[in-house]
């Protein structure tokens, strides 16, 4: 006896697939293909490919050195005492393996989006908006970190120059004796100027500023080194190997300019050749920077004088030389070198904003690009007025450190990532290819994971809290706009 309630059928027709559920929607992938095709693409117009290998090198120098050597040198001495160049060589080899990953997955999808793209390609959306998450703070609270130390040495130069200093109300935020730091949010306020003008503008004024920075350190190594005393060598790790990574955790923010460079892959003439040999080539240049500089640095000065010293070199000049023009030299050097890892780090959060805004995970204001000047400028101008604030309310030790795991936490990702993607899609064309995969990659997520736990028990609190926002926002938000939801309904 048929059902009378039950609709009639055709026996050729098949039942409409059910909906994914919430799991399947998580872990759903945005094709390599779909990424490569839509590089550039905004809202109104889009981004132009104007930037040479040249100027992605100095583009990933630039968001790199400076924030080691003349901000954080002075945050992370004290940690390790002489041991401070063993931390600089432990980031910048836990750097080393993270970038020959990022190299590898910059060449293969040149994209704007850097690690949260790769993620997005190989791990599902969630973990991508988690990544781009960790991105939005690595960046964004980096810049307020270096525009901080900017304005110490801002002071500095002053001093030297007409004998006046920005008052400490106006020139230091709540908790470290001040009000308002206004030369953090001035910094901020122009380099934003530059990245309105366009990439292009931008990538050659800070061309400009690496090469000033470049050659203020070497200027220091060669006078420095006068003032060199084997005896500050002595007591090499008083703090034992805890203090050596804790350092090495705090000063791994200053190895994020290759992921700079990395953001840039939708603005390159030849992305896929040129981001690799950037990426390498500007973490060899600034790994032997750092290394040299701190050594000189610390063989002049005894580890426990470094304590809440933000502008370590310029004293360092002035204490050799016995003379203050060298230090105030110093100083306006780090005042141009400080401001291009501003400008670059600025540049490198708007353009991971861009690519997650493209996606639908955040609002499509960050998308718009102009279509005179190729930039996409109210995402500028948010983050750079963000940003501003940031530098200008909270003190410099806590964004260093808040910076350093969100960095790690991005890296770790990536390792992940080209593993995965030599899974996937073994047969794509790469560039550049990790040598001894999957064991460089292993190392890369290890070290990333151990520097990790040699943060504060405060960091990882910060670091939670900002990641739960993250969750409520993607899911009250990104979760129903993204792009690929419309294709699964």
């Amino acid at each position: 006896m048929l059902d009378q309630g039950a609709p009639p059928q055709n026996p050729g027709q098949t039942a409409a697939p059910a909906p994914p559920g919430i799991g399947a929607r998580l872990m759903r992938r945005k094709p390599v293909e779909r990424l490569v095709a839509e590089g550039g693409q905004g809202e109104g117009g889009s981004l132009r490919r104007t930037l040479g290998l040249w100027q992605l090198t100095m583009i990933s120098i630039g968001a790199t050195l400076g924030t080691g050597i003349f901000v954080v040198l002075g945050e992370a001495v004290p940690k390790a005492g002489p041991a401070v160049t063993l931390s600089f060589v432990i980031a910048g080899l836990t750097a080393l393996f993270s970038a020959l990953s990022y190299a590898e997955l910059a060449g293969t999808i040149p994209v704007a989006g850097s690690s949260y793209s790769y993620a997005y390609a190989t791990m599902g959306e969630l973990i991508a908006w988690i990544c781009g998450w960790c991105l939005v703070l690595e960046y964004g609270v980096s810049v307020a970190a270096v525009a901080v130390g900017w304005g110490e040495y801002l002071n500095e130069l002053l001093d030297g120059t007409i004998g006046v200093t920005i008052p400490a109300a106006l020139s230091a935020p709540p908790g470290d004796g001040g009000v308002f730091n206004l030369p953090a949010l001035i910094v901020v306020l122009l380099a934003m100027a530059f990245l309105l003008g366009g990439a292009r503008e931008s990538a050659r004024a800070n061309t400009v500023m690496v090469v000033v920075k470049i050659a203020a350190l070497v200027m220091f190594c060669a006078i420095g080194v006068q003032g060199f005393r084997s005896g500050n060598y002595e007591n090499f790790m008083p703090l034992g190997m805890a203090g050596v990574s804790a350092a090495g955790a705090t000063l791994f923010f200053s190895y994020i300019g290759f992921d700079a460079a990395s953001t840039a892959g939708e603005e390159a003439k030849n992305a896929q050749r040129d981001l690799p040999r950037a990426i390498m080539l500007s973490l060899v240049i600034v790994t032997a920077l750092y290394v040299l500089v701190a050594a000189v640095a610390v063989g002049a000065k005894p580890w426990k004088g470094f304590t809440d010293s933000e502008a370590a070199l310029a004293q360092i000049m002035r204490e050799v030389t016995g003379q203050t023009f060298w230090g105030t030299l110093l100083a306006f050097c780090a005042v141009i070198a400080i401001a291009s890892v501003v400008l670059t780090v600025l540049y490198g959060q708007t353009r991971i904003l861009f690519a997650m805004s493209r996606d639908g995970l955040v609002p499509k204001v960050f998308a718009k690009v102009h279509p005179k000047t190729g930039a996409p400028r109210a995402n500028t101008l948010i983050v750079s007025l963000f940003c501003g604030v940031l530098a200008a309310a909270i003190p410099l030790g806590r964004l260093a450190d808040a910076t350093s795991i969100g960095t790690l936490f991005a890296f770790a990702l990536v390792n992940v990532a080209v593993v995965v993607l030599r899974r996937t899609k073994p047969d794509m064309p790469r560039t550049f290819r990790v040598p001894l995969s999957p064991v460089l990659p292993a190392l890369g997520f290890a070290f990333c994971a151990w520097m990790m736990g040699s943060l504060s028990t405060v960091t990882w609190v910060v670091f939670g809290v900002w990641m739960a926002a993250g969750l409520v926002f993607y899911f009250g938000y990104g979760y129903r706009r993204s792009r690929l939801a419309p294709s699964e309904k």
